[in-house]
Formats: structure tokens, sequence, C-alpha cells
């Protein structure tokens, strides 16, 4: 039996960068960037007002000037502004020819025909965007790993970019192992639980940005696992099996696993919950046995399958480790490190009840996990504690 910091430093070494695919903008997002991106062209491509106004020459700021002319945004026309004239312009148009600076139209009076200019604080380019500000032709516009947020992917398509190259996100299936499993909405016959960690595993792949998942039930029969995990390998980058990872005579996880051909790199984990936990590969695909408990699955997918799925894409773990002031005190067992439910809040953190692995109450209002470090056998209120945030 291996310790936390063992189990995450293996998951790590074999969680590797899934390959590159090249996808719309429209469908980029939540992705990471596979490639560097460098601009084709001078954005603006031409120097232009940012604001509704006057074009200008600031030599003139001091005279009445002539109305000579107007530029909207989308203009394709072009004239020379001789000194004494000023042309009217709105936002995002070209400059004319000659202009050098735009006076915002609430400084300027209007009348018969000329403009006079009351803005002190005029100063020479003021309100124009030059040719190349936001980034010039040649220049490296989004680096290779840059995670593509709704911003992101407005700056690509302003940039005249259509699709992106971006890493993979992997294909996840998820096997239910366990006769005794019914579906919510049906009526429980005698020994049965209503199935859900399906539905907590999907919620939290959607928050992950997985996007294909495959659900398989297995009953407890060792053919029919195996059946169901060959199938699962096949189509998946990521499996996860739930519950059957103990040694009971009905946990057949490790054997089908064994069967299928997948190397075994740990089974147990000097932690609760989540003490069964498996973990082994098939050339790069990563398979997880979980604990069947719904608490114990969840915990176990917080701290070591989500920070697989994100190595697998690119992603940058964003800190989810904080300091936290304990609000009550704690007992616990020496020779497993502690996972336990609370709500952080202003600093300080509070255990919440009901923290058996079968409960999920407590999970349900939780916005962290607390971990209790393995040899520690007690902590007292006040004390400074590591709190592993949930995602949002």
């Amino acid at each position: 039996m291996i310790n936390v910091a063992q189990a995450k430093a293996a998951v790590l070494k074999h969680a590797k960068l899934l390959q590159s695919v090249k996808l719309p903008l429209m469908d980029a997002l939540g992705y990471v960037l596979a490639n560097d991106v460098f601009a084709s062209i001078d954005i603006p491509a031409f120097k232009q007002s940012s604001m509704d106004g006057y074009a200008i020459r600031f030599d003139d700021c001091d005279r009445p000037l002539e109305l000579a002319g107007e530029m909207a945004a989308g203009s394709t026309a072009r004239f020379l502004l001789n000194s004494g004239q000023a042309a009217r312009i709105f936002t995002g148009a070209p400059l004319p020819e000659g202009a050098d600076t735009v006076v915002m139209q609430e400084k300027v009076l209007v009348q018969c025909g000329k403009i006079v200019i009351d803005d002190p604080a005029l100063k020479l380019s003021l309100n124009t965007r030059e040719k190349g500000a936001e980034v010039k032709t040649g220049a490296l516009a989004i680096a290779k790993g840059t995670y593509l947020t709704p911003a992101a992917l407005g700056f690509l398509a302003g940039i005249g970019e259509t699709d992106v190259e971006v890493y993979r996100m992997p294909d996840l299936s998820i096997i239910l192992t366990g006769t005794e499993l019914q579906t919510p909405g049906k009526p429980l016959g005698p020994g049965q639980v209503y199935e859900s960690n399906s539905f907590s595993l999907s919620g939290v792949l959607t928050q992950a940005g997985v996007k294909q998942v495959s659900v398989f039930k297995a009953e407890d029969d060792l053919l029919k696992l195996k059946s169901e995990l060959s199938d699962a390998l096949a189509i998946s980058d990521i499996v996860l099996l739930t519950g059957g990872v103990s040694v009971g005579d009905y946990d057949f996880v490790v054997e089908a696993a064994n069967l299928c051909g997948v190397e075994q790199i740990f089974h147990k984990v000097k932690q609760k919950p989540g003490k069964p936990l498996y973990f082994g590969i098939l050339g790069n695909k990563l398979i997880f046995g979980l604990p069947g408990n719904p608490s114990s699955v969840l915990s176990c997918f917080y701290q070591y399958v989500l920070p697989a799925i994100e190595a697998v894409s690119g992603r940058t773990s964003p800190e989810r480790l904080l300091t936290a002031v304990l609000k009550q005190s704690y007992e616990k067992n020496a020779g497993l490190t502690h996972f336990v439910k609370g709500y952080f809040e202003h600093g300080e953190v509070n255990i919440l009840g009901a923290q058996e692995s079968f409960r999920m109450s407590s999970f349900a209002s939780a916005n962290c996990m607390i971990c209790l470090e393995e040899e520690r056998t007690s902590y007292s209120e006040g004390e400074t504690v590591k709190v592993y945030m949930l995602p949002d």
C-alpha cells in the first residue's frame, strides 16, 4: 500500500498528453492551444479612431476648422485632410490622410460648418489607435498552452483565425459495477440501492470539460465485467470503474483488468475515504478502479482523476490547495490521510457532518475537502490545515 503523495505522482507520471486536433473556433472553448499562433496581418490594419468625434491635425487645435468630410467605420473612401480642416469621424473608422488626432465630440462646438475645440487636455494622437497597436504582422498573438477562454476565442477571431490546433480532450468511459444497483425512478427490489455514481461523475466530468462520456453497467460477474471493460478500453482514453475494487468474493475489477492486459500501477492507498483505489495503464490509456461508495468515488475523482484529465488535455491545474483555520477539533487514527468534507469561508473551514463514505449529504453542501495528514491523530480548534477547494 502506498501513500497519497506516491499515488498522485504515479498517476501524473503515466498521464501522457493527448495528440492535437484542429477545431473551428466556435468549438474550441475550454481546450488548450497546441501551437503558437502568429498574426498574419496588423491589427488594427490602419490607423483608426477610438471614439466618435472629429479628426484633425494637432497643430490646428487652437483655431476654428472647416468641416471637410465624414469617415464612418467601414468606409473605403480616402481623402487628404488639409491644414485648417476637420472631418467628422466615428469609432473604428480610418483616419483621413493628414489627420493625427481625434477630438471627442463632447469637446467640440459646431458653428456654421466649422468647429471650435475646447479641450485643454488634448494631446497629439489622442483617441487614435495606431496600425498594429493590438498585434503586428508576424508577432506572437497567442502562445501554445493557452487555455481558450471566450476572450481568447474573440481575440483569435479578431486577427482573422477561423480554426485552431488544440490538445484533444480525453474520451472517457464509466463502468458501474454491482448487481444491487437500480436506476433511479424504478421501484427498489430486495437488497437494491439506487445508482448515483453515474450522475455525480457525469457532472464533474462536464465541469472538467470532457465532451465524450460513455456509461456501461456490469453485474458482479468476472466474465461480464471483462467484456464491458474490453469494450470501454476500445473507445476510451480513460476508464473509471466504480465498486468491485476491494477484496470481497464479488470484487472482480482487479482480476478483470488483468484479463484485459492492464498493467497495475498501484492498488490501495493510505487514505480515507478511498483506501481500495486501483490504478492501471494499457498503453497510454488510464484505468481507475474507484470504490463504490458515492463519497469515496468523488473524493478519489478530485484527488486523482481530475489532475489526470488536466494533464492529458494540456491544462495547467488551478491552485486549489489553500490553508484555513479549523473551526473545531478533530480526532483520527494514524496511518491514513483523511479527506474530510468541509465548508470554507473567510479564511476559516468548518468540518461538516455525515462524513461516512456512503453518505453524500455533506458532499452536497461542501465546497472543499480538508486534507488531514497521515500520521497526525488530532487537530485542535484554531489550527491551520490544508484545504482542497472543489471546482465550481
